[in-house]
């Protein structure tokens, strides 16, 4: 059973140089979302964890590129990483809250570099 309200995918497109993925829907939304973003907000078990106290910030992902994307169901798409990353399952749902939600997640994401000593480098 689907949700037919649910934002569906019509494009998932990696840029040439393997650094974006364009993520566009049938509702006229248009995500453009870096490949270090992606990848240090992985909905993976090894970055979410199973608990919020679990969680990893990830660093040094600056240079991060995706090496290839496939499908999981029709639900969602498993993104390989060049790090070697590709546990995570980024579900439909998911692609539009990172595009919607972007400076949110952004932001805490760059706090706890800072409140942790790590950096986009390193």
């Amino acid at each position: 059973m689907t949700d037919d309200t649910a934002p569906w995918p019509t494009e998932l497109r990696v840029s040439k140089d393997r650094k974006v993925l364009t993520v566009a829907f049938n509702t006229g939304d248009r995500h453009e979302l870096s490949a270090e973003y992606l990848r240090v907000c992985s909905p993976s078990a090894e970055v979410k964890g199973h608990t919020p106290s679990q969680k990893q910030t990830v660093p040094g992902k600056r240079n991060v590129e995706i090496i290839k994307i496939e499908p999981v169901g029709n639900y969602a798409v498993r993104i390989h990483f060049d790090d070697m990353h590709s546990s995570g399952i980024y579900t439909w749902t998911y692609f539009m809250d990172l595009g919607t939600r972007r400076d949110v997640h952004w932001a805490g994401y760059l706090k706890e570099l800072e409140d942790k000593g790590l950096g986009r480098d390193r």
